[in-house]
Order: C-alpha cells, then sequence, then structure tokens
C-alpha cells in the first residue's frame, strides 16, 4: 500500500446510516444518527447523557488546511500521514484531563477508531473562545502598527514580538455571522469585547448571563491544565482557541462542556521550551506549514490578504506542495502526539476499511 493510499482525504462520502445531510468542514465531517440509532447506543453503551439526545459519528480527516484553504502535495498526498490520528488523540487525552481534574466533561462519548468519536449534539456557543500567554501572530502585527487595544482590553507600551504577557489574555472572537446585533460587525471571526457578549449573551447561545463567568474560567483552568503538561515536556502553550456549548446530562439538566478540539497543533501554537530560552522560536504546530507556505511562493501577500481569496484558492488548487513539505510537517504533528500522550501513535494503513469495520461490528451503524 502506498503512502497516499494511507491517507485518509474523503471522509464524507461513509455509508454511515445517517437520515440527514452530512456536515463536512475543513478537516472533520459529521454523521448525525437517527432517533432510533442514538437512542439504541445510549442504552448499550450507557453513555451519560439524557436519553432523548442526539448521538454523531464524527470522523477525522487527513486534509491539511491553512489560510482557509485545503492543500495536497505530489505523489498524491491528499493530506498528512497520521495527522486525524494525532488531532484526535490529542484532543481526546485534553479532554480526559480536564475532566478528571474536575473542570467540565466534553462532547466526545466513545473513541470506535483512532480517526473517530461518537459525540452528544451540543448546543454550541457562537464564540471562537482565543487564549494568548505570548504577544505573537496577528496579534503583533496589530501591535507593531500602533494597535493598542484588543477586545477591549488595553495592552500596555514597550512589548516586543513574541513576549510573555503578564496575564492570559482572552481575545474571542464570533463563530459564523450574527446579524443585527449593535457593535458587532456582521461577518465571521471577528474581534469582540467582552461587553459584546453580556449586551448579546442570548444572542450568541449562552443560557445564562452568569455563564459568561463560566466559559472564562473553564478557559483559564483549561489553559492552566494543557500549559502545565506541556511544561513537562518541554513545550510552551503559547495560545489556543477553545469552544464550548450545551448539553443535557442523563437528569435532563443543562451543563455548559468544552467541545470542539483543544490543544491541538491545529487550534494553537507550540513552541520548543528550549530553542525559546536560547533566544529562538520553533514552532511545532500549524503556524510551521503557514509559515512554509510564506517562504514557498513568491507573493504571500496572496496568502495573508483577504480581498485576494479567489487567488489564494486558485494556488491551493493548481498546486503540488512537495513531499517533503508534507511529511515534515506530519513529523510534526505524529511527534507532538506521541510526546502529549506518552505512547506511540497508531496510524491506521487502511483508514476507510478500518473505520467501516469498527462502526459496523460493534455498533451497528454502516448501512
Amino acid at each position: 500500500m502506498t503512502l497516499a493510499q494511507k491517507i485518509l482525504a474523503n471522509n464524507n462520502d461513509l455509508p454511515i446510516r445517517t437520515d440527514q445531510p452530512v456536515h463536512s468542514g475543513k478537516v472533520r465531517s459529521v454523521y448525525w444518527l437517527s432517533d432510533e440509532d442514538s437512542a439504541r447506543l445510549i442504552n448499550q453503551r450507557g453513555y451519560p447523557v439524557a436519553s432523548n439526545a442526539q448521538l454523531a459519528v464524527m470522523v477525522i480527516s487527513d486534509r491539511l488546511s491553512a489560510f482557509d484553504c485545503i492543500w495536497h502535495g505530489e505523489n498524491g498526498l491528499h493530506g498528512v500521514p497520521g495527522k486525524g490520528a494525532a488531532l484526535n488523540s490529542i484532543a481526546s487525552f485534553w479532554f480526559d484531563s480536564f475532566k478528571q481534574e474536575g473542570l467540565a466533561p466534553s462532547h466526545i462519548l466513545d473513541v470506535p477508531h483512532p480517526l473517530v468519536w461518537i459525540v452528544q449534539k451540543a448546543r454550541p456557543v457562537k464564540i471562537e473562545a482565543i487564549a494568548r500567554q505570548y504577544i505573537t501572530g496577528s496579534m503583533w502585527r496589530a501591535y507593531a502598527k500602533g494597535e493598542r487595544e484588543f477586545c477591549g482590553q488595553r495592552l500596555e507600551e514597550g512589548l516586543s514580538q513574541n513576549q510573555r504577557l503578564e496575564e492570559l489574555l482572552i481575545t474571542p472572537s464570533t463563530k459564523g455571522v450574527l446579524k443585527g446585533l449593535a457593535g458587532v460587525p456582521e461577518a465571521d471571526d471577528v474581534n469582540i469585547a467582552r461587553a459584546d457578549i453580556e449586551r448579546h449573551y442570548q444572542s450568541f447561545g449562552f443560557e445564562h448571563l452568569d455563564d459568561i463567568s463560566r466559559y472564562e474560567t473553564l478557559l483559564k483552568q483549561g489553559f492552566s491544565v494543557i500549559s502545565k503538561q506541556l511544561d513537562k515536556i518541554g513545550q510552551i502553550f503559547v495560545d489556543t482557541k477553545f469552544e464550548f456549548g450545551y448539553v443535557d446530562d442523563a437528569d435532563g439538566n443543562s451543563q455548559l462542556i468544552y467541545m470542539d478540539e483543544v490543544g491541538t497543533p491545529d487550534s494553537s501554537r507550540l513552541w520548543d521550551a528550549t530553542e525559546f530560552s536560547n533566544g529562538n522560536v520553533v514552532e511545532n504546530s500549524k503556524e510551521l506549514f503557514r509559515q512554509k507556505l510564506l517562504s514557498y511562493f513568491p507573493d504571500p501577500d496572496i496568502l495573508l490578504n483577504k480581498d485576494r481569496m479567489d487567488e489564494r484558492e486558485n494556488l491551493a488548487k493548481n498546486n503540488e506542495l512537495p513531499a517533503e513539505i508534507m511529511l515534515e510537517v506530519s513529523g510534526v504533528y505524529t511527534n507532538m502526539a506521541e510526546q502529549i500522550i506518552g505512547s506511540p501513535l497508531y496510524k491506521p494503513e487502511n483508514p476507510r476499511q478500518e473505520i467501516l469495520d469498527a462502526l459496523n461490528e460493534e455498533y451497528k451503524l454502516i448501512q
């Protein structure tokens, strides 16, 4: 079997039994289960959820996204070997750590295969909850141009690039386009202040005003758990994205939970601590791939300028990246996963067939 055949590039065409359209994102696809299959699995597997909860099968691919585009490489590499398994294993590890620390559960109920989660449908909070411990990336670029206020919070003068901030900074942005909210731009992924969230808390998906403080607490606690554990393996937790939602527990009580993914090389920025102490920034996350793209193409403005999105999409569609770039990214993701989970990462040899076998034999979800 070739390396390309070990990559799960398409994850939205699996014969998983569902009576709704498959929701396919840049990396994951979601198959909503019927009421009958949801109730059957809740009963058979003893999931700690309400008896009428809707479940879904979430399948992660090995696709590689950056700058809002999907990239591919030569030799038929329509993804990065081991990337999906690495992301799932890391996120599962952190969610388990949060639960063990008594913070909050996640939407994950079961892991039938390294590329698959069975999750409970959540009522999402429409916020990308971003936490920053260092000033770098887009925040540094804005700061260098003279901006000092970020999401209603003012930074002091005299900061330098990649400097550690005195306190963890929460810089939320919109998730999806919200319309008709005073002071909130009608666009995806735009910065918002806490005052905006308080003023429109129900439109953002919060069930209670006090839950804004609850989500901030869970964000800070989760960041601390990850940061302390990464420190033990010589990695710096620079910044990350959290997402939250509501589910009903087995007693029918609504609770705020973690969802999506957290602490992965896709959703976070990770630096090598030893190199950083020597004045060097060595990226161990998707940021490495972004930097490779900016160096590889002669006009990096295409990747950075949102007004050139059509050109960017054509760039991604019509260019096969060198295999060494794809494999270097694969190595970074695999290495980070193995360091975090403390064991070798299982990388499927035949991911599609393995997923079908796992969901058919024990879960009876294949048509």
